[in-house]
């Protein structure tokens, strides 16, 4: 089952499928690159196997644990990562 990275739970693990770019139509190709370079300098490419540590209240920042590390990141980017949740 497919969902967004911001909809799982502590605890849930699954493997990234694909990430949406940020685009606007004045800045489509800067901010796309941008915000996809963003995420792979901090490892999180199509294929890597994520957890969710915890998730902040009120729309916070998610925390997950990624190749080894803990990484915090906003709702927003959490939003336009697409994961494969493993059961």
């Amino acid at each position: 089952m497919e969902k967004k990275l911001s909809q799982l739970k502590p605890g849930e693990t699954g493997v990234i499928v694909s990430i949406q770019a940020l685009t606007t139509h004045r800045h489509r190709h800067r901010r796309s690159w941008g915000f996809q370079r963003r995420l792979e300098d901090m490892g999180l490419t199509p294929g890597t196997k994520i957890m969710v540590v915890k998730s902040a209240p009120f729309h916070g920042p998610i925390e997950i644990y990624v190749r080894g590390s803990r990484l915090a990141i906003g709702r927003g980017m959490a939003d336009r990562i697409l994961v494969s949740v493993e059961k």
